[in-house]
């Protein structure tokens, strides 16, 4: 029997950037280290993988800092990505300062799309405002050379009529390429023909898709992004990442292997990506997707748990799971308040979350979670 099952429509084969040092690395109390960057990108180049995507830039003394440069030293910058958080023009530009600090040759912006986003992160819904800020971010990033992918943050979610103009704007402003992320798992792979269908047919676009797991049709939806013309996909080792993870590597490899016959891929190298990168995950030998994980609805950032029927393809209570805080060094004031907020415990916010900093940088940087973040409270009234 054949390996391959190739198609007479098979599509043209699609370019793999590999977001494991980026989505996976800020999952809810992940933290790889330098030394786990610097294989992960290695062997992922050497398995075939065209972009390695590391970090995360906000502006100065980017925490991503050491992960971006390990990556850089094993793999050379043109074969990685770093994510630049847009905002506003300002904080673009300092953003920016950040990523040639660091010697950056490809971003990729993380701009909300969907009128639900937009308004939790940027402030307004307004896509008028959406495409000026998206335009700004990219010329000013074109005109320092970068080469640029500006994203759809919940693009899934985000209606045609509002999601095509802000690509064809995106473009015409000179960005490379658009991703299309599927931050909450929304679609079905016909539904992802026809939403990749209306983008891809922009004069000049060149698409990416960026699924995540919830619903276990990652590597579905992304071949159907290909089927209608999308020339990106970005998956994650082990399938490793938020809210119910991403399109694992291995399955999207071995699919287009035995789907399209692809064999650019040297696949015997995945096996040892997945160990490498469960072992500096802190998740033992397996990552499972799906609604029903520990992890699955655990976050680390504020905004995440204040606000998560914006992240949440279902909310958790629907499959019997609950919500949880999942952090290890990095902790804020406002997410030391969510996890006391029903303690009844009187305490100093700041001062504390400074203590508790201290102690995770002594302790080896434990995971923490809600309980475990009150019994320290405890601990530092008793001082």
């Amino acid at each position: 029997m054949s390996e391959t099952a190739v198609t007479s429509e098979s599509p043209a084969l699609p370019h793999i950037s590999d977001a494991t040092l980026r989505d996976s690395a800020h999952m809810a109390g992940v933290e790889f280290g330098p030394q786990d960057a610097a294989v992960i990108a290695d062997l992922l180049v050497r398995t075939g993988v065209d972009l390695v995507e590391v970090g995360m830039v906000s502006g100065p003394g980017s925490k991503d800092a050491d992960l971006v440069e390990a990556v850089h030293e094993a793999v050379g910058p043109k074969r990685s990505m770093t994510l630049v958080v847009v905002r506003d023009r300002q904080q673009v530009a300092q953003a920016l300062d950040e990523a040639e600090r660091l010697g950056v040759h490809h971003v990729m912006y993380s701009i909300p799309t969907s009128a639900e986003h937009a308004a939790l992160k940027l402030g307004s819904p307004s896509l008028k405002f959406l495409q000026t800020l998206a335009r700004s971010a990219i010329s000013q990033a074109k005109d320092r050379g970068f080469h640029v992918t500006f994203s759809g943050e919940d693009g899934a979610r985000t209606p045609a009529e509002r999601l095509v103009p802000y690509v064809t704007d995106g473009f015409a402003a000179g960005a490379d390429r658009f991703r299309l992320a599927e931050t909450v798992a929304y679609l079905s792979p016909w539904q992802m023909e026809d939403v990749i269908g209306g983008i891809t047919a922009i004069e000049g676009s060149e698409i990416e898709i960026h699924s995540h797991n919830m619903l276990g049709m990652a590597v579905a939806n992304s071949l159907a992004a290909v089927r209608a013309g999308a020339k990106w996909i970005s998956a994650t080792v082990g399938g490793i990442g938020e809210r119910g993870g991403n399109a694992p590597l291995a399955e999207l490899l071995t699919s287009l292997r035995i789907v399209h016959g692809d064999t650019r891929f040297d696949l015997s190298h995945l096996t040892e990506l997945s160990r490498v990168a469960l072992k500096g995950a802190g998740l033992g030998e397996a990552f499972q997707s799906g609604p029903t994980t520990p992890h699955a609805f655990a976050y680390e950032l504020p905004g995440q748990l204040t606000n998560p029927e914006a992240y949440e393809t279902l909310p958790a209570e629907v499959v019997g799971n609950v919500r949880e805080l999942r952090v290890r060094t990095r902790l804020s004031p406002a997410l030391v308040r969510w996890a006391l907020a029903e303690t009844g415990l009187s305490v100093d916010v700041d001062a504390f979350t400074s203590w508790l900093a201290r102690r995770q940088e002594s302790d080896g940087a434990p995971l923490l979670d809600r309980d475990a973040i009150g019994k320290a409270a405890v601990d530092f009234l008793a001082q």
